[in-house]
C-alpha cells in the first residue's frame, strides 16, 4: 500500500501485469510514522478503552474514550475543527491504518453510531452551515443519539413508497404516521426522517428529510423485542408532530437525493473488512481454546476444513477493501465493486457467527445464565442479530438486484402496474 495519496503515482516497485499495475502492500515511510504513532497511542492508552453497543447510549466510559480519540485525531479526523472535529486532510491511508490498528490490538474503535457514521457525513455534503454548526460537534462526542426514520411497514425495500406525511401549517409541519425497524428510537435524543410533503408529485420527488427531537410531542416509541431477547428496533408513532420548517435539509421535496447520501455511508460500514478480520480472529481463538473429549475444536478435520473456507472469504475481503482503497486514493470510482460490501460482509459475519454455533455444539444453545456459558452467549447474539443485518440496510435480495442492474447492467426486474 505504498500509495501516496497527494499525488497518486503508481505503487513503489509496481509491476506491469496484462496492463494493469500489481498492488504493492509495502507502507511508504510517510505511513509507516503514522502507523508507528498509533500503535505507541494504543500501547499507551488501550486500557482505557470501552466498548459501547450500538444500540444503547455510550456510558461515561466509552464518553470518555471518544473524547481521548477526537483529541488525538483518531474520530472525526477529517471533521473540519470549526464543527468539532480534528480537521486533518482527508487521507484514505490514515483513515485505513487507524480502523487497522484499532482492530490489531483489540481495543474500542471510535463511537460508530448512526449519527455519527450515516449523519455527520451527510451533513458535510448537504446540511447547512447552522445545521453542521449546531449537530456535528454534540454528535460527534456521542453527547447527541440519532435514530433514522426511513422504514414503514408498507415501505420497507421499496422506501420510496413511504407514506408519512408533513403537512404545511405556517412556519412549520405537521407530521402524522408511522416509522417500523427505528434503531435506537428507544434512547435517541433526535431522529432524521423521511416524510412525504408533496403528495401530488411522483413518489420519488415528494419526499423531504427533517431534523427534529424525539420529545416532541405526539411521538410515541414502542420496543420490538428481537430473537436476541433485546430491544433494538422501535416501533415509532408521529401523531400531529409539529417541526420547524428550517429543520430540513436539502430542498423541500428533495429527500430522495439526501436518503441516499446517507445510505451510502450506512451500507458501507456494514461491511467493514477490519471488523470482519477481527471475529475470524476470534473464532479461531476459540477453536483452538475448546475441546471436545480432550481433542481441539481446530483439530476435528470438518470443522477446520469450515473454518479455512472462511478465511479465504475474509482474506478476499480484505483484498476487496484495499482495491476500494486503491480507487479512493486515486479519485476512482469503483463501480461495481462497492456495490458488493454490504452483501458480503453480513453474508460472511453471519457465516463466522454460524461456525461458531455448530463448533460449540449444545453449548452454542446456552442463553445468559447457564453456568457452562461461553464468551457471555457473545456467539449466540452474534448468530441471531447478523441475520437481522443480512435484512437491514436493503435486503440481500434487493442488493443482488442493485449489482445485476446497478452494476453488471443486466435487465431489470419486472415492476409490478
Amino acid at each position: 500500500m505504498g500509495l501516496d495519496t497527494e499525488t497518486h503515482p503508481p505503487p513503489r516497485n509496481a509491476a506491469r501485469t496484462e496492463g494493469k499495475h500489481r498492488m504493492d502492500l509495502t507502507l511508504n515511510p510517510r505511513y509507516e510514522a503514522f502507523r508507528d504513532e498509533l500503535r505507541a497511542f494504543l500501547a499507551t492508552h488501550g486500557h482505557r478503552s470501552a466498548f459501547a453497543r450500538t444500540a444503547d447510549r455510550p456510558d461515561a466510559d466509552a464518553l470518555a474514550w471518544q473524547r481521548l480519540l477526537l483529541d488525538h485525531g483518531y474520530a472525526g479526523r477529517t471533521v473540519p475543527r470549526d464543527y468539532g472535529g480534528h480537521g486533518a486532510a482527508p487521507d484514505v491511508m490514515e483513515s485505513h491504518l487507524i480502523t487497522e490498528e484499532f482492530a490489531r490490538a483489540g481495543v474500542a474503535p471510535p463511537l460508530g453510531n448512526q449519527g455519527i457514521s450515516m449523519l455527520v457525513p451527510t451533513l458535510l455534503e448537504l446540511g447547512t452551515e447552522a445545521q453542521r454548526r449546531e449537530w456535528i460537534g454534540p454528535t460527534l462526542r456521542g453527547e447527541v443519539v440519532w435514530c433514522q426514520g426511513y422504514s414503514e411497514p408498507g415501505a420497507g425495500s421499496d422506501l420510496a413508497s413511504l407514506q408519512t406525511r408533513a403537512t404545511e401549517d405556517g412556519g412549520d409541519f405537521v407530521i402524522n404516521g408511522q416509522k417500523i425497524w427505528t434503531s435506537t428510537a428507544h434512547v435517541a435524543d433526535m431522529i432524521f426522517c423521511l416524510v412525504r410533503t408533496e403528495p401530488g408529485a411522483a413518489k420519488h420527488a415528494g419526499i423531504s428529510y427533517l431534523l427534529f427531537s424525539m420529545k416532541t410531542p405526539g411521538i410515541e416509541v414502542r420496543p420490538l423485542k428481537t430473537m436476541t431477547g433485546h430491544a433494538e428496533f422501535n416501533e415509532v408513532f408521529f401523531t400531529d408532530v409539529r417541526v420547524p420548517q428550517h429543520q430540513i435539509v436539502g430542498q423541500r421535496g428533495d429527500g430522495w437525493k439526501v436518503a441516499n447520501a446517507t445510505l451510502k455511508h450506512e451500507r458501507g460500514s456494514l461491511g467493514n473488512p477490519n471488523l470482519t478480520t477481527q471475529r475470524y480472529q476470534e473464532l479461531a481463538t476459540l477453536m483452538q481454546a475448546e475441546t471436545v473429549d480432550g481433542t481441539r475444536l481446530i483439530d476435528q478435520p470438518v470443522l477446520r476444513d469450515r473454518l479455512m473456507r472462511l478465511q479465504g472469504q475474509v482474506l478476499a475481503q480484505k483484498c476487496h477493501g484495499l482495491r476500494l482503497l486503491t480507487a479512493a486514493a486515486r479519485g476512482e470510482d469503483p463501480g461495481l465493486a462497492a456495490l458488493v460490501v454490504k452483501l458480503q460482509g453480513c453474508e460472511l459475519r453471519h457465516q463466522l457467527a454460524a461456525l461458531a454455533i455448530d463448533a460449540l455444539g449444545e453449548l452454542g444453545l446456552l442463553m445468559p445464565g447457564s453456568a457452562h456459558l461461553r464468551a457471555q452467549a457473545l456467539w449466540q447474539e452474534r448468530y441471531m442479530f447478523d441475520l437481522g443485518l443480512i435484512i437491514g440496510g436493503g435486503t440481500a435480495q434487493i442488493q443482488k438486484n442493485i449489482i445485476a442492474e446497478r452494476g453488471l447492467d443486466m435487465p431489470r426486474e419486472p415492476r409490478l402496474a
